[in-house]
């Protein structure tokens, strides 16, 4: 797994050991059979804002954005033997990795959530990359027993990657 990461903000010191262990985590429990490649963006509340009005049309603020490139959808959730490794959309041409998508997360939302929810920047940050990463690999949240699911699935995540929800803000921020 190649990541590519890009943090103009002030954040979590260590996000890109965190961001690597969650997605080693991922990537345990769906198995890919192609070097892959992932970019990772934190930014700023106005950089996402800008962003979700212009790819969503929604003109707010969010917390995570996910902008998949794989054609995974609910019913075949990381399915990889639906991948044409001759797929010029699908892998990159220099480096032949398989291109999961992007994923943008603001920096100022992680730091209120966390506030919000009663537990560290760390967990919080864990959690939205768990959720986006989901999100590239096809799951969803628009009905309710998926969001159920996937919910379930985030946390399954987290407890094995060690950022379970009893995880207090004594953690190194």
């Amino acid at each position: 797994m190649k990541l590519y990461c890009e943090c103009e903000v002030d954040f979590i010191e260590d996000y890109e050991k965190i961001a690597d262990k969650v997605i080693r985590t991922v990537f345990e429990k769906y198995p890919c059979p192609f070097e892959t490649e992932l970019s990772l963006y934190i930014v700023d509340a106005e950089t996402i804002r800008e962003a979700n009005a212009s790819q969503r049309g929604i003109d707010r603020v969010t917390d995570v954005l996910s902008f998949p490139n794989l054609p995974f959808t609910p019913e075949c959730v990381a399915d990889f033997s639906m991948i044409d490794p001759g797929d010029p959309d699908c892998f990159d041409p220099e480096s032949g990795a398989l291109c999961l998508g992007e994923v943008m997360i603001c920096a100022e939302k992680v730091k209120e959530q966390a506030e919000n929810y009663g537990h560290s920047r760390i967990r919080e940050f864990a959690f939205l990359l768990a959720h986006s990463l989901l999100h590239l690999l096809g799951w969803d949240h628009e009905e309710e027993a998926d969001r159920l699911r996937m919910e379930d699935e985030q946390e399954q995540i987290l407890k094995e990657a060690g950022y379970e929800r009893t995880c207090d803000s004594k953690e190194k921020e």
